[in-house]
């Protein structure tokens, strides 16, 4: 069965025309739920239908225009195609004019009705994508939105919405650009914390000479340089939410003082004894999983369960396919508004190129890719003819997919760094970027 045919619901009393008529459809390419009785087919309905209604009129119980009138209730958007053996005009008139689809007389050719069913099957199409777009805008933050129809992101908004005005700390894993910030900044902004302030930090990027000062503040005098009072991130997130990022990478001796923190609820700044209380949530990302011994490292492992209250997943893209498109869709639109531009057809090199395409760097990567679609810029067009190589690909060109995907691995794994993807490769920085130009790999959707 094809996965993207149409639904349609069919409704006749005559049942052994229902039955041709059915086939009929079927045969054209369609999904079809027959049946005799209209009030059952009404309870198949719901404003997440994706398909089309096709009736005919004269029925016992409840006739063709009753029935769309009280599908008009449900959604007025579905599309109702009716079919009438009396060729009734007036009649046909008023069911156009109050927004039946279309109309069919019988007898009627098969082509007649699978060409109607077709067109409004397409318009259906259009309608639950532009809901679904418009969807995607109400929940697009500042930030890369948290866009998704997929059931993995589905329960993702559902525990979001359950835990965020529970107050405890949660643990947030992903991988790089899937969207840690943004979960939360939702959990933040659902939470009764919203008024307060939300204040991230990323662990990975600070010097461990820095970390300390940023995070608990210190007094003027504390250290060298430190001329004036400065409120650290902690005692800033008071009355809101802390995000730690990467915080797998905070210092061990910075750990220590962060386990305090979340104990006691209260902070001491460098170059003081007062303890002050703080109010606040934390929400902690890291890129690893921290339950794994392996992959903690220095991490301490008490503190790891301390933040272990809730921990959420974000699946990564490749684990998402059907989200593609939808976040496509929505970032090409920011981006042609912010650029000026009128939206591009998309080719279908560049839809296949989505779909095959693994997207280590994540949502962030295919929002760059969809700025670049809209600028039209040379290399999108090299990348999106690009395709995986198959067994029977020559030898030299087989050895440059196989590059290429290192090369995007190795960036991937050192978030964009360009110094320590050249350490890891082994290879001159001249060389690095003429291979970045020959493969048309964009350094930028891998940085944070």
């Amino acid at each position: 069965m094809n996965q993207d045919a149409a639904p349609v619901i069919l409704i006749d009393d005559d049942r052994d025309l229902l039955k041709a008529t059915a086939q009929t459809l079927e045969l054209a390419g369609f999904v079809v739920s027959a049946f005799s009785a209209p009030v059952e087919a009404l309870a198949r309905l719901d404003v997440g239908f994706a398909g089309v209604v096709v009736s005919d009129i004269r029925m016992p119980e409840i006739d063709g225009l009753q029935l769309f009138d009280r599908i008009l209730k449900v959604d007025q958007d579905i599309p109702v195609i009716l079919v009438t053996g009396h060729g009734d005009i007036a009649m046909a008139v008023k069911a156009i004019k109050d927004g039946v689809y279309d109309f069919i007389t019988k007898p009627f050719a098969a082509d007649r009705l699978v060409q109607s069913v077709h067109r409004a099957a397409e318009k259906r199409r259009l309608v639950m994508e532009n809901r679904a777009l418009r969807d995607a805008a109400e929940q697009a933050q500042d930030g890369l939105p948290l866009i998704g129809q997929t059931p993995a992101m589905e329960r993702l908004r559902r525990t979001l919405r359950q835990i965020a005005d529970t107050d405890v700390d949660v643990l947030v894993t992903g991988e790089t650009g899937s969207g840690k910030e943004v979960v939360a900044s939702l959990l933040h902004r659902w939470s009764r914390r919203a008024k307060g302030n939300f204040v991230a930090l990323n662990c990975g990027t600070l010097p461990d000479t820095v970390i300390e000062s940023e995070l608990f503040g210190h007094e003027a005098g504390a250290f060298t340089g430190a001329q004036k009072k400065r409120i650290g991130r902690i005692e800033h997130a008071s009355g809101g939410t802390l995000f730690l990022d990467e915080i797998e990478s905070m210092p061990p001796s910075t750990q220590v003082q962060m386990l305090r923190v979340l104990e006691m609820r209260e902070v001491t700044p460098l170059g003081t004894n007062e303890i002050r209380p703080v109010d606040l949530r934390v929400v902690a990302a890291a890129k690893v999983d921290l339950g794994d011994p392996s992959q903690r490292g220095t991490f301490r492992e008490d503190l790891y369960y301390r933040l272990n209250v809730v921990t959420i997943s974000i699946p990564p893209l490749r684990e998402r396919r059907d989200d593609v498109a939808l976040l496509f869709g929505y970032f090409t639109e920011r981006a042609a508004s912010r650029f000026r531009r009128a939206v591009p057809v998309v080719p279908a090199s560049v839809v296949r190129y989505m779909r095959e395409h693994d997207w280590p760097g994540n949502v962030r990567e295919l929002a760059h890719f969809a700025e670049r679609f809209v600028l039209g810029l040379e290399d999108l067009a090299e990348t999106a003819k690009a395709e995986p190589a198959s067994p029977d690909t020559p030898l030299p060109e087989r050895m440059e997919h196989y590059e290429a995907s290192i090369i995007r691995e190795t960036l991937n794994r050192h978030d964009g760094d360009v110094r320590r993807t050249i350490e890891a490769l082994g290879i001159p920085r001249k060389t690095f970027y003429d291979k970045l130009q020959r493969h048309g790999i964009v350094r930028s959707d891998f940085s944070r």
